[in-house]
């Protein structure tokens, strides 16, 4: 990707008091290992259905900031709040519950179970009497809820795959089906054109495009080219702190950015 140097840069705004239409708020929040820390004093807010991208270079902080926001690594400092509400203590499966999704960059399938077999589990997780002894019938709304995974997916002709015998990127998009089960407010990408072959990467542009509008997300990702066309604002981050936000133009021009984070790059 080329890189346009423009005079004008993206200012990073000042936190915001909580406005109705905000999914995610994060206020001050900072998560310290001992003597690192590994994210610092970062606030930023992302509005609801909002396609939302957190830039940065290995070590800035941006999966210990997923972790932070998922309840995995509780923050040592600051707030989060969720549609409104403080979810700053919450355990994972709480925030799960309230809508909040997340994909990692480690692959956490059943290999040896087939496509349609993943997104069914992954739907009954969120379902209500997900412990029912029953099986479900061809009508049942957990098995229609699958079909429609399948098809959001793009993964309709490898419904009866099993799963270790896909390829890299089409394991990467099941993983994308499963976190859209039970109509998620806000989902988590935690770098998913990692490892991707050039088909692949379309394939996910084509999929992260064609979520509802209302279906807001966090992409953390490394490839710019997919970060920026598929979002409509960026932070990126550096040593942990929030270095510019801006629109995904405005985050290309700027000659901070290309400095300390695509000067390697580019």
């Amino acid at each position: 990707m080329s890189i346009r140097r423009h005079p004008a840069t993206a200012a990073t705004p000042p936190a915001r008091p909580l406005a109705s239409g905000d999914a995610l708020v994060l206020e001050g929040v900072t998560r310290v290992f001992g003597a690192l820390r590994a994210v610092d004093n970062v606030s930023l807010a992302v509005v609801a259905g909002q396609k939302y991208a957190v830039l940065g270079s290995n070590g800035a902080g941006k999966t210990t900031l997923f972790n932070t926001i998922t309840g995995d690594f509780p923050p040592t400092a600051g707030t989060i709040r969720f549609f409104g509400e403080d979810i700053t203590a919450l355990p994972p499966h709480e925030r799960i519950r309230k809508g909040l999704r997340r994909t990692y960059q480690s692959s956490l399938l059943f290999r040896e179970l087939t496509v349609r077999d993943n997104l069914f589990l992954a739907v009954r997780g969120v379902a209500s009497g997900r412990f029912s002894p029953r099986r479900a019938g061809a009508a049942h709304p957990s098995t229609l809820a699958t079909q429609e995974l399948l098809e959001r997916a793009r993964l309709s002709h490898l419904a009866n795959e099993v799963v270790a015998n896909l390829a890299y990127g089409q394991q990467r998009q099941l993983e994308i089906g499963m976190a859209l089960a039970g109509a998620p407010r806000l989902i988590l990408f935690d770098e998913p054109a990692a490892g991707l072959s050039p088909v692949e990467r379309r394939e996910l542009v084509i999929l992260l495009q064609s979520l509802p509008t209302h279906m807001g997300f966090v992409l953390i990702e490394h490839d710019l080219d997919i970060a920026l066309r598929v979002t409509e604002k960026v932070t990126v981050m550096h040593n942990g702190r929030v270095l510019k936000t801006g629109t995904p133009a405005e985050i290309e021009a700027d000659a901070e950015v290309q400095a300390i984070y695509m000067g390697s790059h580019h």
